[in-house]
């Protein structure tokens, strides 16, 4: 999935839009990318010199649950509801490739819980389980 196809599914823009890639989507899991560069708009202002430049986790987060937002169908809106057990193992700074990965653990209704992940050349950098509550966008106004 190519960024055009990509912003059809994900109802995000610039600066919001933490996914570059898409790998793989399914029913039950999604595999996305993000090429993280110096540019970014978090970077002007999260760490001053002389500290590195480290993409907040804040951020890290999000690209998480935008990726797990593709678990759904398009047309779809998906508000991050609940954080769990996240854990933050390695800084991703500038010139780094995460990877984005997200499973379905349970769908009931309006809510998707998935187990989702963050790496940088297969070393952990984030995990958390998310809860995602599915609202049509049409209908989200």
């Amino acid at each position: 999935m190519n960024i055009e196809e990509l912003k059809r599914v994900l109802p995000l823009g610039y600066p919001y839009l933490l996914i570059d890639r898409v790998l793989l989507r399914s029913e039950e899991e999604a595999v996305a990318q993000k090429c993280v560069t110096i540019n970014e708009p978090y970077f002007q202002g999260h760490f001053r010199p002389p500290f590195p430049s480290i993409m907040p986790g804040t951020m890290i987060l999000e690209g998480m649950a935008q990726t797990a937002g593709l678990l759904l169908g398009e047309g779809k809106l998906a508000v991050l509801a609940e954080v769990e057990r996240a854990r933050f193992r390695r800084p991703v700074v500038p010139g780094d490739r995460l990877t984005f990965k997200a499973r379905v653990l349970r769908r009931r209704g309006p809510v998707l819980q998935a187990q989702v992940q963050a790496e940088v050349e297969g070393e952990p950098a984030a995990e958390a389980i998310l809860t995602l509550v599915v609202r049509d966008a049409e209908k989200a106004c």
